[in-house]
């Protein structure tokens, strides 16, 4: 018995198990407009086939347009009949269509008055707009108190540990322009990063030590005066040495070292691969003990780790200088080839696609030739027919390729990829059709939507301004850290541990109380609630950049989701299409819109910052030896990463139901949600070959705009050799237009991308509302007309 007969018996069964509803007839219907139901007529219509219009006498069928009132459908189920037909059973892909429809969601029903981007529409999540708004505010507050408290040139000037510049004129370090860290291993802590300050003492010199002392042989020796100028100043030789190093007003031990950036750095060579300072390979460290040179490199790295950059920069700068014009010149050209390349595909877009997966093909089968070869040349060699399980595993892999089972299983593998690829390319040729078709339509909607493409601009600009301002806060908050002093004393003075001024302190009433005690340098920091909260601070920055730039970006998606929504429901283009689509579109978003732009930026924002701290403990966690915290920490980033994918997805899309429709954020994501379930294969093909075009895109024009760069700045293009300007580095003026380039190209494409996007969105919402009716025509181009074997009819002559 075939599938119908089951399908037919099985329906028979159903419907003499249970009694028909009895339906009323309503009052006949008006030319034009649906008929109104009854109650059970409302309860019994499928939302998939009342908004096609399908049944007769549902909405825009037969019965409409007819004029005649069909009786009402009984509850439409999982084996049932259509109604009207008890005898005809339901098509399997009827039935999985509606199961679909319940599981995602109501598809949309038609609305006469739907023209495109609703224009009548209200504020939407506007707790959020609020939330951003008291937001922003406390980040300026933020970053005036940073600004009050910081001082950006604590990262380029020496300070010492008092906060004196070194070699400012009218000073008293004038003649000391070079500082001098007591113990530069100390540098090595992770939070010099963070506050640009080593937790050593650090004192302002006029050169840096050029021999190796220590402070113990120093003092019974002639080099106890030379020894005395990298001393804290006043230094007085009353002390024994225990006390003097335990009160930090010597260096345990000078090393040689070498300026660099005006900062005394250990003199470190290279020696037959092995690292000495002068002539030694360790050092003692004043105490009694000798270290490796590795810990003072350590320590060298991360007090320079921004100052070794500052002379590099200075070439750099040097470079840009000289090769500004032509940087330009190759940006342009990289401008012109990405409109070029949009305009290309208009008419290309298909053959390069084509192309693309014959080639896949190709590649495939000949690798499977190659792995047949190879497995036929190694019949009969000795050692050829050995297992991969009997050798086990080897380090050099070049092992495996003289195995016939290794071939064998390349071309196993080879052969399912290609059947997988060829079947897909068998069922899944319309759905690509399709693909093609939106594409060269997006093509169509950015030529008539010209300006969208100079949108980005504004996008990088305001991008630009939230970068300046987080960079800027951040320098700042990191640069309010002081040098807190405080007395120390071996005996039971009440006021050890509490903060002191050394310049005062000799003076003072503290000394007073307790002769032995002392005011020594403790941490950088402060005791101020200011000070004690600059982590947090630094924390609210980088969330307050992360929400504003996401809010920057979801701006831009709404303006041209609502610009290219405005070309598609066009039913005439361009003739019905809005002047000013962008514009219109922009406006839209910022008065209507600001709050669920917001909301979408927030949840992002959430997720991103997440991903910081994840980033930061695992750093912390790299010397840990835990593997169980590792493989925690592991897991964590992994799903947080996919977790902020699928959320940019989804905001891409709620974004441009928000801009059709002006539906709230949750309202917009959950219906661009479902309408995507509903269509999940389409989804799949549209997505991979738009990233392959795109792909392919920005790989051919930073490609060509790349190695054109080089053979200019290389000087190897005999035309126009002399007129390359002299550069300290090539790769400056390379690295710039190539960088540029790609985000060029990015710009371009990222319009194209929201414009594909758009009408994807806009195109299934167009064959769920509409059935090519001379009421409820298609909007969708000739091509995709064609594709679908769709047509819209005339309207009937009266």
């Amino acid at each position: 018995m075939t599938d119908l007969s089951l399908l037919t018996v099985h329906t028979l069964k159903r419907v003499t198990r249970e009694p028909r509803l009895e339906t009323k007839v309503g009052a006949p219907p008006i030319p034009g407009q649906d008929p109104p139901p009854g109650p059970a007529l409302a309860r019994s219509r499928l939302p998939l086939e009342e908004a096609r219009g399908g049944w007769p006498g549902g909405r825009g069928g037969a019965g409409a347009r007819g004029g005649a009132l069909q009786p009402a459908e009984p509850p439409a189920r999982p084996g049932w009949g259509r109604a009207g037909s008890d005898s005809a059973p339901r098509p399997a892909a009827a039935m999985e269509d509606e199961r679909k429809n319940g599981a995602y969601g109501t598809p949309q029903k038609y609305d006469p008055t739907f023209k495109g981007p609703i224009y009548n529409r209200g504020c939407t999540d506007v707790i959020c707009c609020v939330f951003l708004l008291l937001a922003i505010v406390g980040y300026v507050a933020v970053g005036i108190i940073a600004w009050t408290h910081g001082d950006p040139r604590k990262v380029i000037y020496p300070t010492d540990s008092r906060g004196e510049f070194c070699g400012q004129k009218g000073t008293k370090n004038e003649n000391k322009p070079y500082l001098f860290y007591f113990n530069i291993v100390k540098c090595a802590s992770p939070l010099v990063l963070l506050e640009f300050q080593c937790p050593t003492p650090q004192i302002c010199v006029e050169k840096c030590p050029d021999r190796y002392l220590t402070y113990l042989n120093a003092r019974s020796s002639r080099d106890f005066e030379y020894y005395k100028q990298f001393c804290v100043p006043g230094f007085k030789d009353n002390k024994g040495v225990a006390e003097v190093l335990r009160d930090g007003d010597c260096p345990a031990v000078l090393i040689p070292s070498k300026p660099l950036a005006r900062r005394c750095f250990p003199a470190i060579h290279a020696h037959k691969g092995v690292l000495m300072v002068g002539n030694e390979t360790t050092y003692e460290d004043g105490h009694g003990s000798r270290k490796n040179i590795t810990d003072l490199v350590e320590g060298a790295k991360k007090a320079n780790g921004v100052l070794e950059a500052r002379q590099l920069a200075m070439r750099i700068f040097e470079d840009y200088t000289v090769s500004w014009y032509w940087i330009i010149i190759g940006l342009v050209i990289a401008m012109a080839m990405s409109l070029l390349f949009i305009i290309l595909l208009r008419f290309l877009a298909g053959i390069m696609v084509w192309v693309m997966i014959i080639m896949v093909i190709l590649v495939l089968g000949y690798g499977i030739f190659h792995c047949y070869m190879e497995y036929s040349r190694l019949r009969g060699e000795a050692g050829s027919d050995v297992s991969l399980v009997d050798l086990g595993f080897q380090t050099d892999f070049r092992v495996y390729l003289h195995l016939r089972q290794t071939w064998l299983a390349f071309m196993i593998i080879l052969s399912i990829l290609e059947v997988i690829i060829i079947l897909l390319l068998i069922f899944l040729r319309k759905r690509i059709l399709i693909a093609i078709a939106l594409i060269k339509e997006a093509s169509r909607a950015v030529g008539y939507v010209m300006c969208s493409l100079l949108y980005p601009l504004v996008t990088f600009f305001l991008l630009c301004l939230c970068i300046a301002y987080w960079a800027s806060t951040a320098v700042f908050l990191s640069t309010s850290n002081e040098a807190v002093y405080k007395i120390f004393d071996d005996s039971s003075c009440s006021l050890t541990a509490k903060t002191c001024n050394p310049e005062t302190f000799p003076s003072s009433n503290e000394s007073r109380l307790c002769p032995n005690a002392r005011c020594q340098f403790a941490f950088y920091g402060g005791e101020s609630g200011y000070h004690r909260a600059l982590l947090g601070l630094q924390i609210f920055n980088a969330f307050m950049f992360f929400w504003l730039a996401n809010f920057v970006l979801a701006l831009g998606q709404v303006t041209l989701a609502g610009a290219f929504a405005s070309y598609y429901w066009a039913l005439r283009k361009p003739d019905d299409l809005p002047a000013f689509p962008l514009f219109s579109a922009f406006g839209r978003a910022l008065r209507y819109h600001t709050g669920s732009l917001a909301f979408g930026a927030l949840i992002l924002a959430i997720v991103q910052i997440i991903r910081v701290i994840l980033e930061y403990l695992d750093q912390r966690l790299k010397a840990a030896e835990n593997k169980f915290a590792k493989c925690l920490m592991t897991c964590l980033k992994c799903c947080f990463w996919c977790l902020e994918k699928f959320i940019k997805f989804l905001n891409r899309n709620a974004y441009i139901m928000i801009a059709i429709y002006g539906t709230n954020f949750c309202t917009s994501a959950r219906n661009a949600f479902f309408l995507l379930m509903r269509n999940i294969i389409r989804v799949a093909v549209l997505d991979k070959v738009t990233d392959f075009l795109f792909l392919l895109g920005k790989l051919l024009i930073v490609g060509s705009v790349g190695i054109l760069a080089f053979f200019f700045f290389t000087h190897r293009i005999r035309i126009v050799q002399d007129t390359a300007p002299p550069l300290n580095y090539y790769w400056v003026p390379i690295l710039t237009v190539i960088v540029g380039s790609y985000l060029i190209a990015h710009g371009f494409f990222s319009v194209y991308g929201m414009c594909v996007d758009t009408l994807f969105l806009c195109f299934l919402e167009d064959l769920e509302r509409n059935d090519g009716s001379a009421e409820r025509p298609y909007f969708m181009s000739s091509t995709l007309k064609k594709l679908l074997n769709k047509t819209n009819k005339k309207a009937a002559e009266s």
